[in-house]
Formats: C-alpha cells, structure tokens, sequence
C-alpha cells in the first residue's frame, strides 16, 4: 500500500490458519492498521491480493499516475482488479472492530448491534412497508440482545453507545462485529485504554468468544501481556515489512524484534 511516495506496507505476506488467534505487532506507524484496510476493502492496496478461504476477494496493481511512482515490489505480478466495498467483505465472513472507536454516537447500544444484523436480512423495502418481515425482525432485535448478552451489556441496551464507559464502548463494538456472524474477527488494538485488570479480562473474553463462536482471530495490539497469553502465532512489522513471525516464544527473544521496539545504541 503506497500513498503518495511512501510505502505503508511493503511486500507483507501472511496467513492465518482457521482456529487460530493470530496477532500483528510492530510499533507505531509500521502499517498494521494499513494492512487491516487492505484486507477489509477500506483501503484498495495499490499492488497485490487478499484470498479468504481460497477465494480471491480483493486484487489491484499500480495504475494510473501510480505506475510512475510505485516503489514497492512486484510491480507487474497482479494484473487482476476486484475491489469489493467493505460490506461485500464482511458478507463474506471478515468482521473488525478499528482502532478509533467507530460506533454510531446518537443511537443505543442496542441500536448498534442491531444495525449490524440488517447485514443478512432479505427482507426489501416492500415487505418491510406491509410489515412481512416480522418474524425476520424479531430474530434480528433477538439475535443483537444475544450478542450484548455475550459481551455483559444486556442490562445496558438503552444507553446511548457514548455514554457507556471506554472499556464497555470496546466490548460494544466486538458485540456489533459479532453481530454480522463473522468466521474471522479482525480486532485492531481492542485493548487500547485499558488498565492492567481490563485487559487480563479482554484476553480471556477473547479466548472464550472464539471458543464459543467458534471463530478465528486476527488481531493488531500494543499489550505485549495480551499478545503473549492468546496468541498461537504473531507476525512483526516495522516500515512496512515484515521482520520477524512465530510462536510468541520465538518473537519475543527475537534481536530484530528487540531493536523495532527498543532501538540500539549510538556508538
């Protein structure tokens, strides 16, 4: 992903297996969140593809004035565009939650969840006006009490989304994400403000919610604790590219991970 005459992420291949939970780490401004865009369909990645499940969802090359100045590699190896939008995407079975909480300010937080049932409706706008789709509707607003059941905010349905704590507004948008029946969830930093005791909590509910769901988990995070307790496999960016992967053991003792993080001495 290029913009202008940088390039965000460069050359980055990755997978994730079904089952498991998968982290992407790297500090601040190494393209993580980019990566996340790219796959979802936010971003068009200016050079390359996304498979999921096999099937090709996502594809482009440099074109237009970005043939001059592409920087990044493989300039002539996708030849194919498909840029679906980001709710083509999540029909597939990719839900996320974003770094910047993104819920919807005026509406409840069953609202919200709600919203994001209307994803598999197939109801039209005809039956909705004659009210055919009753019983569609009533599993939907069913199907959204089930999921803030899930993340413990039942109790607070009729509260506007803003009003709720920070750490219950995280929980809030894991519980809209769920909402669309994902089989991969794509959370991007959900322990973000959270003290110590919320993000011990936040890694078991996300253990638990795979398990239950019976998902699979991509996840970008800051909470080296987080990462190293959940998760079967991490991949390290920095500048884009990918420096180090593994098991958390074997990041973690990694000199190239050390120095991304912590830099090395001047002599």
């Amino acid at each position: 992903m290029q913009f202008g005459g940088v390039v965000a992420v460069d050359n980055l291949s990755l997978h994730v297996e079904q089952g498991e939970i998968v982290a992407l780490i790297g500090p601040n401004g190494a393209g993580k969140t980019t990566a996340f865009n790219c796959i979802t369909g936010v971003y068009k990645p200016t050079n390359g593809q996304v498979y999921y499940q096999d099937q090709l969802i996502v594809s482009n090359h440099p074109q237009g004035k970005m043939k001059a100045l592409y920087a990044g590699q493989n300039k002539d190896a996708y030849k194919q565009v498909l840029e679906p939008t980001p709710d083509r995407i999540t029909k597939l079975g990719l839900a996320r939650t974003f770094q910047n909480i993104r819920l919807f300010k005026t509406q409840t937080a069953f609202e919200n969840v709600l919203i994001a049932t209307h994803l598999h409706r197939t109801s039209n706008l005809l039956t909705a006006t004659l009210r055919l789709n009753h019983a569609e509707e009533k599993r939907m607003r069913q199907h959204a009490l089930d999921m803030l059941e899930v993340v413990g905010l039942a109790d607070l349905k009729d509260e506007l989304a803003t009003s709720l704590p920070y750490g219950m507004q995280r929980r809030l948008e894991i519980a809209r994400a769920l909402a669309t029946k994902p089989r991969l969830l794509l959370l991007d930093e959900p322990a973000a403000g959270m003290n110590p005791q919320e993000t011990d909590d936040l890694g078991r509910f996300i253990v638990d919610i795979k398990q239950r769901f019976d998902l699979t988990v991509f996840l970008i995070e800051h909470h080296m604790d987080l990462v190293m307790d959940i998760s079967d496999r991490i991949y390290v960016i920095d500048f884009g590219r990918l420096i180090a992967t593994g098991r958390p053991d074997e990041v973690q003792d990694n000199p190239d991970v050390i120095t991304a993080y912590l830099g090395v001495d001047e002599e």
